[in-house]
């Protein structure tokens, strides 16, 4: 759960991304009322990515934001990378995600080289792994000078009056949907707790920065619990 700190933390995450890979797809668009497409489309967007350029998705799971990219950028080489090869045995079934070249990848140990790819993104990655700073000195390591990393996380519910009513759907409506839809009550109580306990968008670019990024914004959407991060790998 979201208590679980270090290897078992990550040998949970693991384990559970195993387990609801099939209906992992369809839990995210219920859970966000079908969003969660719009999000991944402004992901793309924003990495900036040239014509014939290289893409890497980290945490890709089935593979969603590798296919926008390919969806919106001409020629693009696009990697997915994954520590749970069960979500990309369940991407690579998908139609057209077979140009997609799908990598087991651990995002504390990349295995590319400095300066391989003209962005790097990520979809509901960070608040999963044991080491933010290290993931973000990673993604900055095999980002080229002048590109872009992208990360679309789910954020802490600000004190505000939607609070409560973003929590009920957090702590009872999520649960519940993972309970009907995968068999999974388990992994999706861990969701909301993972995301409460998580860095708000201000401390997550402050981390970027610090990994060595510049030009560091963000964008909230849905009430403000997820955000989209943007962080440039200066040129030399």
């Amino acid at each position: 759960m979201a208590y679980l700190q270090g290897q078992d933390r990550a040998d949970y995450v693991q384990d559970m991304f195993a387990r609801i890979a099939g209906r992992y797809d369809t839990m995210n668009r219920l859970m966000t009322f079908g969003q969660d497409v719009r999000w991944r489309q402004y992901v793309i967007r924003q990495a900036n990515l040239p014509a014939g350029g290289r893409l890497l998705d980290i945490a890709t799971g089935t593979g969603d934001i590798a296919d926008e990219g390919q969806r919106q950028v001409p020629g693009l080489r696009a990697v997915g990378g994954d520590f749970t090869i069960e979500m990309m045995q369940a991407g690579k079934r998908l139609p057209g995600r077979e140009t997609i070249r799908w990598a087991a990848a651990d995002t504390l140990a990349l295995p590319f080289p400095d300066a391989t790819f003209d962005a790097v993104t990520s979809g509901f990655l960070m608040r999963n792994v044991i080491d933010v700073a290290g993931a973000f000195r990673e993604q900055w390591r095999v980002t080229r000078p002048g590109g872009r990393v992208v990360v679309l996380e789910s954020s802490p519910p600000k004190d505000n009056l939607l609070k409560p009513f973003i929590k009920i759907h957090l702590n009872t409506v999520i649960p519940t949907l993972g309970r009907l839809i995968t068999g999974e009550a388990d992994a999706y109580r861990y969701l909301p707790d993972s995301t409460q306990g998580f860095q708000g968008p201000d401390e997550l670019a402050a981390t970027m920065r610090a990994a060595g990024f510049v030009d560091v914004g963000y964008q909230l959407f849905m009430f403000g619990t997820i955000a989209i991060h943007v962080g440039t790998k200066a040129e030399e």
